[in-house]
């Protein structure tokens, strides 16, 4: 039985990727591993995998300011490679598949000249963990063709265009289950409201303000955050949730239009499932620019369109959410015409090629 050990965390987008391989990756015998942090977001997600075995090692966050914690970092670093290295001894794995994140850097370095090692970024361009690990890996898969373009010619040989894995539970929503969720009849059309786990206060406060001209025309499901629901503002046609779960492969079978933040693998669940999507990214002072870039790109290419956090009032959204509704129809077509959008088989195929190479 062939082993992968995979690795990737710190934010829910540097995990569901890997977990959308899982099916595949046991349809075709591999015994799967999984190095994370202790009390990291991956370890929530991939503990409910009975099959998965989770090993605990530690890094330090990697940060592109100044801050005191940056001292304690190396050390973490450091003492995560250690445990990796011990982790790859002891598992001696066909191939080493990272997500990204800064837990993944100890093991992409620990791995590197011990077995193949496959990396994988969603972004635009690539975080600071995915530039370092770059450097180890054997191969780089990247969701943007134009990611190759602006790296490093070292680093450009070893990327592959392969799109970014999709969980194929999202395939599988009905929509009938999705209104009755929600509460709706079905009657309108839906727009969904995602603004991550963490809710995005800019995206609460325009819909929120907007209500009143919005449910002329939708039903509206606001995926709000922890600790974000607001029932001052409950009325018919308009359902706050904190985060939901199991329940949305159907609730995004239901949607009609969505409004969300601009992170790589959102967007790209939003594409590979035809649904139009106003993106407000986060602004450049919240980030690196990631998300304003993956905007850009999805823009460009038709399948979505883009409002800057700056220009979030209840009057300009409501007028986005409306013109974005009319175009539809041809946004659809153009997005399930694109052959790369959901990446799983690509990936894969990286996976196995490293694997069958060792």
């Amino acid at each position: 039985m062939k082993k992968i050990l995979m690795t990737g965390g710190g934010s829910a987008g540097h995990v569901t990727p890997n977990i959308a391989l899982f099916p595949e990756l046991r349809a075709h015998g591999f015994e799967i591993h999984y190095a994370g942090l202790k009390d990291g977001i991956e370890h929530d997600l991939i503990s409910r995998e009975e099959d998965v075995t989770y090993h605990e090692i530690e890094s330090g966050k990697l940060r592109r300011y100044l801050s005191l914690k940056n001292l304690a970092s190396p050390f973490k670093v450091l003492k995560g490679v250690s445990q990796a290295k011990k982790l790859v001894k002891e598992l001696q794995p066909d191939v080493v598949f990272s997500k990204g994140g800064f837990v993944s850097v100890p093991v992409v370095m620990a791995a590197a000249g011990k077995c193949p090692v496959v990396c994988h970024e969603s972004d635009y361009t690539p975080g600071l963990a995915n530039k370092i690990a770059a450097r180890y890996a054997d191969t780089v898969c990247v969701t943007f063709e134009d990611t190759i373009k602006l790296s490093k010619p070292r680093i450009a040989k070893k990327m592959v265009h392969t799109g970014t894995p999709i969980r194929p539970e999202l395939y599988t929503g009905v929509r009938s289950m999705g209104l009755w969720h929600m509460g709706f009849d079905g009657e309108k059309p839906v727009l969904m409201v995602m603004g991550g786990s963490l809710g995005a206060k800019a995206l609460n406060d325009g819909v929120r303000g907007a209500l009143d001209e919005l449910t002329k025309t939708f039903d509206i499901v606001h995926l709000c955050g922890r600790a974000k629901v607001d029932g001052s503002f409950s009325r018919p046609g308009y359902r706050q949730f904190e985060y939901v779960g199991a329940e949305l492969p159907d609730m995004l079978a239901a949607t009609d239009i969505v409004v969300s933040r601009a992170g790589a693998n959102a967007v790209f669940e939003f594409i590979s499932l035809g649904i139009p999507a106003l993106l407000v990214p986060l602004p450049l002072d919240a980030s690196r620019g990631d998300q304003i870039l993956n905007a850009d790109y999805v823009t460009k290419k038709g399948y979505a369109a883009k409002l800057d956090q700056a220009d979030v009032t209840p009057e300009r959204l409501a007028r986005e959410v409306l013109a974005l509704y009319a175009r539809r129809d041809e946004m659809r077509r153009l997005m399930l015409a694109d052959p790369l959008v959901d990446g799983t088989e690509e990936v894969l195929d990286e996976i196995f090629k490293a694997a069958k190479e060792k």
